[in-house]
């Protein structure tokens, strides 16, 4: 064979294919297709080989074997969405033949892929989806149930420069209201069943909601029903802490494309998002790769910018860094009365091993934004993000975790020190479990930190006796249910299975963080 290193990892479904892309991508399609017979030949029946063969079939002008490729990739399951939707998934070779143009005749005015809500609010909700062509998207939201004055509509076109993605802002919402939503794309109705969402309450009012968290999210099948059990818990809201997809690749920018589709994909996974607000940060396998620093350049490394405007298009969050001049993934969002402040650890983080200059993982304009961002806050609670652990203890000696930027995360804790900030607690992703730690702070109150980090992967991290709590038996997620209607406002915690048991509780009482 042409390929004597190349061989699937059966112990890592998720890279089987990401390997074979990154052949085909790099000039080696034949080895693809050889490394992609061996991936058959142990795993007969997976859809997903015949989609990368169909790929590598196409890069090789094999029109007619990728069509047969991708007429078995959907007998064995494969969603219609992940052949006919996207700008990069690889098939345009056998777009004009005749399986796919019935498959577009079929499901052309279909989402591909979504809905989802994001950046909820309120009083607003944006609406994203992706359509298979460019088309003119209608999303009507009503209440429910209906009463006078109450249904609001937006209108976009997608277009193939943003990989036909529609962002559809819905304005004009009623604070404390349940919607149902329909989208119309290219004239034909898609009423899908149980597509409805819940607006909070006005920015800096009191009031009650659950949100789910955790990161660690690679593309494993079988742990994808994790968003079933999440959807369970009824959460109002779904904080992704980075990790997302695991894409690791900084040479190959349709590995981003790819890993997005496929999740994007899931039935369980596009159910769950339909109903509840969205937000999300990124973390090193989603940015870059394992333990990435981007370095303090907004162009350089070149793939930074590309990296960042795919993520945008993927995702929609209250804000994007300091925009198109000062790119990044720091944003801050009001849920009722509690502040999320959420930054950017990837971007600008610098050589956490070097030992010359000063490090920071933020960059001096992140930085100014999060110190003034906290100083203005009028939360109950303020809820620090950080893709990775604020605790030092959370990963061993490694510098990848804030243990390697300690001067910049102690001088954020002085600062909340020296202007009095109070209600702060914290929450986190990266390391391959679900824990509560607390960092005691002289002369100041404690900080409690919510860390959950392994949504499906099979990799583990080993437990930490330091914390209060470390659990790492199952794939879990952490829920946190605020309610600032109480005399004394509490953040309780939660930890969760893949299979749905509760493993840990914990209640935060706003007057422990004075």
């Amino acid at each position: 064979m042409a390929f004597a290193k190349d061989k699937p990892d059966f112990k890592q479904y998720k890279r089987i294919h990401q390997k074979a892309l990154n052949l085909i991508r790099t000039g080696k399609a034949v080895a693809a297709v050889e490394f992609l017979a061996l991936a058959e030949a142990k795993l007969p029946r997976d859809a997903e080989t015949q989609y990368m063969l169909a790929v590598a079939q196409c890069t090789l002008g094999q029109a007619g074997a990728a069509e047969a490729s991708v007429a078995k990739a959907l007998k064995l399951g494969l969603p219609v969405g992940r052949i006919i939707g996207g700008s990069h998934n690889g098939l345009d070779a056998i777009r004009k033949r005749p399986l796919i143009q019935r498959l577009l005749e079929q499901h052309g005015k279909t989402p591909v892929h979504g809905p989802m809500i994001g950046n909820l609010s309120g009083n607003s909700a944006t609406v994203w989806l992706r359509t298979a062509t460019p088309a003119i998207v209608q999303v009507e939201a009503n209440t429910l149930p209906p009463m006078p004055g109450g249904k609001v509509s937006a209108v976009v076109q997608t277009r193939r420069e943003h990989d036909f993605v529609a962002k559809v802002v819905l304005n004009g919402l009623k604070p404390k209201t349940q919607y149902a939503y329909t989208v119309t794309i290219d004239g034909q109705k898609n009423q899908g069943a149980g597509q409805q969402f819940t607006t909070f309450n006005k920015s800096g009012e009191a009031g009650k909601f659950r949100l789910a968290f955790g990161g660690g999210a690679g593309f494993v099948p079988q742990h994808e029903h994790v968003w079933n059990t999440i959807a369970a818990t009824r959460p109002d809201a779904l904080f992704q802490l980075g990790d997302n997809a695991y894409i690791d690749n900084t040479n190959v920018m349709d590995m981003h494309h790819y890993c997005y589709y496929r999740r994007q994909s899931r039935p369980e996974y596009r159910s769950l998002v339909a109903g509840l607000g969205v937000f999300s940060i990124w973390d090193d396998h989603d940015f870059g790769t394992n333990d990435c620093f981007g370095g303090p350049e907004i162009e350089s490394p070149s793939w930074k910018r590309p990296v960042y405007e795919i993520f945008r298009d993927n995702w929609v969050n209250p804000g994007y860094g300091g925009g198109d001049k000062q790119p990044g993934i720091w944003w801050d969002t009001y849920i009722n009365d509690v502040h999320f402040i959420c930054i950017d650890g990837r971007y600008y983080r610098t050589d956490p091993k070097k030992t010359k200059g000063e490090l920071s993982m933020l960059g001096p304009a992140q930085k100014r934004w999060l110190l003034s961002t906290i100083k203005k806050s009028r939360g109950t609670f303020k809820v620090l993000i950080s893709p990775v652990p604020w605790v030092f203890k959370a990963k061993g000696d490694s510098r990848d975790t804030w243990n390697g930027f300690k001067k910049e995360r102690n001088e954020i804790f002085t600062f909340l020190t020296e202007n009095k900030i109070e209600g702060v607690v914290l929450m986190s992703a990266d390391r391959h479990r679900s824990d509560l730690w607390k960092i005691d702070r002289p002369g100041d109150y404690a900080l409690y930190e919510f860390n959950s980090s392994r949504l499906t992967n099979q990799h583990v991290h080993k437990t930490m006796e330091a914390a209060i709590f470390s659990y790492n038996a199952k794939q879990s997620f952490g829920t946190v249910d605020f309610d600032t209607t109480a005399a004394d406002p509490t953040a309780t915690y939660r930890i969760h299975t893949i299979d749905g048991e509760q493993v840990f509780q914990h209640t935060v009482k706003r007057n422990e963080l004075n």
